[in-house]
């Protein structure tokens, strides 16, 4: 079969809305993933590779960003970039793949929002090890491993009450939720909401902002020969996700979304 062009794929594989999703697209899909793996996504619709094949590959590139934070230094954190954009362009594909393909199932969709889950832990939880400094000479310093964890189960959970929002509508016999109902009813609470989207503070703990924030910090502990930086950024995750939890969960409670 041959392959089709580029200006053939385009419009089937990106069909209006998939870039301009709200709370559907990262940002750095929108600026340069989604022409690579345009690229791919060629190469991959004449041949038998399946879309949830190609999850499961996004998948185990996002979890093996924990043990490639495990290697010392600088190297260790370019790794972890790696994984993640790993992550980021198969995830990409394999939408990209069953468009193409007309190949669609739930169980796509829920290995897409696992392998989600699984990536921002991985970063999160690799990034707390190796804050606990594991392979040097001293004692290892497990609260920051601690902190990472809490950092990774705070990230989970934000997915999960937006998750949550549609198994509850689903139970109560309502449709999905649309995106104006995310706007909470009170101003002051919406007003709190547009504050914090214009900040974006809450993305240090999405697995593609936190390696890159993590492999700005391995430059800076290189320089000062020491831990102090990526310990203050494991910190400030961990904050960062608590905090968020619960901001997410009012959020939610105060919007329509659960009407």
């Amino acid at each position: 079969m041959q392959k089709p062009s580029i200006a053939e794929l385009r419009p089937v594989v990106h069909p209006p809305g998939v870039k301009d999703r709200r709370s559907g697209e990262h940002w750095a899909g929108r600026l340069y993933m989604r022409e690579i793996s345009l690229r791919i996504t060629r190469r991959l619709v004449t041949t038998k590779v399946t879309p949830n094949q190609l999850t499961y590959v996004m998948t185990v590139a996002g979890v093996l960003a924990a043990p490639a934070l495990l290697v010392p230094g600088i190297p260790g954190a370019l790794l972890g970039v790696v994984a993640v954009q790993l992550y980021l362009l198969f995830d990409c594909v394999d939408g990209e793949v069953a468009r193409w393909k007309k190949q669609y199932s739930l169980g796509g969709v829920y290995l897409d929002r696992v392998a989600a889950y699984l990536c921002d832990a991985a970063v999160l939880v690799g990034f707390g090890l190796r804050a606990a400094d594991l392979w040097g000479p001293g004692r290892i310093d497990w609260l920051w491993a601690f902190l990472g964890t809490l950092a990774a189960l705070g990230a989970i959970l934000i997915k999960a009450e937006t998750d949550l929002v549609g198994v509850a509508r689903h139970q109560g016999g309502l449709p999905p939720v649309k995106e104006a109902a995310s706007e909470p009813r009170s101003s002051g609470m919406a007003l709190a909401r547009r504050a914090a989207g214009a900040l974006k503070f809450h993305r240090l703990i999405l697995g593609i902002e936190a390696s890159l924030v993590i492999l700005v910090v391995a430059v800076l502990d290189t320089v000062r020969d020491d831990f102090f930086f990526s310990r203050l950024a494991v910190a400030v995750m961990a904050g960062i996700a608590l905090l968020q939890t619960v901001l997410h969960l009012v959020s939610i409670l105060a919007s329509s979304r659960l009407k």
